[in-house]
């Protein structure tokens, strides 16, 4: 089979959401040939670089989430799509229904639904989740998966918990019903425990604890994350870089975003907040080098916008001899449409660090998230300046060219090496 026919089964936490029906639908019309591959970062790259990363006509979705209305009633519900796209792959969407999720109202507020799985305790909910795996690989017939966490933003966790610190904690602690434990996870414990690549598009905790870390290094999967970097994050890890380097100093930044789908409501609730501008503070400091007393992140659930978000910045900055500019960005965009083609190159490009030998943290997909998981969060700080970021990506895909083999593009070849 040549290498770009494989097909990769990528199973999505929230798959009703506005994100992940956004991206289905997306690759659906993609494969009728209704749609272009504008947005999708790695569609205009050399073929030499990425002619081992699954095709995107070859992806296959599934997932859990605690709506258990079909794609097509969820499409609907979000409104991201014109009518001519969801007539086109409605039939499509109709079949598409999610598995019932594992739920702790504790960490996820604001959301309810029924298709709910209701597990005795946390290894029921695991073995729950690693047997639906199992029986769409079987199902579906494809060899490998994906797991991608797009539910809504759960409460906020403290990392540092002894319960985090290894994964003998966690694993005795999962045996006790901890309530640390969230359904992020959960479901990062699983796929990793299949020995799957995970990744985070969400401010929720989950692979990013040690115990996680560990467990992936362990079981060769690979993982990244986390909060998927799409509107407001993504202009302000472009324009800090080029203030820095004409030495232009940021007095201060006031960033406030509204917008009205399904995350934004979950954002109400002060604890789901928190996680969600813990991902975003730290950007502008490690980029400048210093701190910003006055920066200042503000986002706001407001109903009518629903899908199409704002996001409006103020920065007051100091140039020469002390004088004060402002810059002043208004980003109107379509959150989903930002998000969506992010979740599908993060899917493909796991998918490959893993055929390629990889395993645990992914730094070089930092590109993709506003909070990039690094190997060692103790002593390396994460990159946030989108050109730098770029270019590790690129690196990446480039060294792994270079190493590849012309008559299957590589990938068989790397992992071979790898196990051996």
């Amino acid at each position: 089979m040549n290498k770009n026919e494989s097909k990769l089964g990528i199973m999505i936490v929230g798959l009703g959401g506005a994100v992940a029906s956004t991206a289905i639908a997306g690759i659906e019309l993609l494969k009728n040939n209704k749609i272009g591959t504008e947005g999708l970062p790695l569609a205009d790259l050399p073929e030499n670089l990425i002619g081992g990363i699954v095709d995107y006509k070859n992806l296959i979705f599934t997932g859990w989430d605690m709506n258990g209305d079909d794609l097509a009633a969820a499409a609907t519900i979000h409104n991201v799509l014109t009518l001519p796209q969801f007539s086109a792959v409605s039939e499509e969407m109709q079949a598409a229904k999610p598995l019932a999720a594992v739920v702790n109202s504790a960490f996820c507020h604001n959301i309810e639904g029924k298709n709910v799985f209701a597990a005795a305790n946390h290894y029921a909910a695991v073995e729950k989740l690693r047997e639906d795996i199992r029986r769409f690989k079987h199902e579906q017939g494809v060899e490998r998966v994906v797991i991608i966490n797009l539910a809504s933003t759960e409460s906020f966790v403290d990392k540092d918990s002894e319960t985090f610190a290894t994964l003998e904690n966690f694993e005795k602690s999962l045996g006790e019903n901890s309530a640390e434990i969230s359904p992020a996870m959960i479901y990062a414990y699983a796929a990793i425990g299949e020995g799957i690549p995970y990744g985070n598009f969400t401010p929720s905790v989950a692979a990013d604890i040690p115990a996680l870390v560990e467990y992936a290094e362990k079981t060769g999967a690979p993982i990244a994350g986390k909060d998927g970097k799409t509107g407001q994050t993504f202009i302000k890890t472009v324009v800090a870089p080029g203030l820095k380097a004409r030495a232009l100093k940021v007095d201060g930044w006031f960033s406030t975003n509204i917008l009205g789908n399904r995350d934004g409501f979950a954002l109400q609730h002060p604890d789901s907040l928190k996680s969600k501008i813990t991902t975003k503070g730290s950007v502008l400091d490690d980029i400048l080098g210093y701190t910003v007393e006055d920066h200042i992140v503000d986002i706001r659930y407001y109903r009518p916008r629903g899908d199409n978000k704002e996001a409006w910045d103020n920065i007051d900055i100091i140039g020469f001899m002390g004088q004060p500019m402002q810059l002043k960005i208004n980003f109107l965009c379509k959150d989903s449409i930002l998000a969506a083609p992010l979740v599908i190159e993060i899917a493909r490009l796991l998918d490959y660090a893993q055929k390629c030998g990889e395993k645990g943290v992914q730094s070089q997909l930092s590109t993709f998230f506003k909070l990039p998981q690094v190997a060692d969060e103790q002593n390396e700080t994460p990159e946030h300046a989108i050109h730098k970021q770029q270019q590790m990506l690129l690196d990446w895909l480039e060294t792994h060219a270079e190493n590849s083999s012309p008559a299957d593009g590589g990938a068989a070849e790397l992992a071979a090496a790898a196990s051996e």
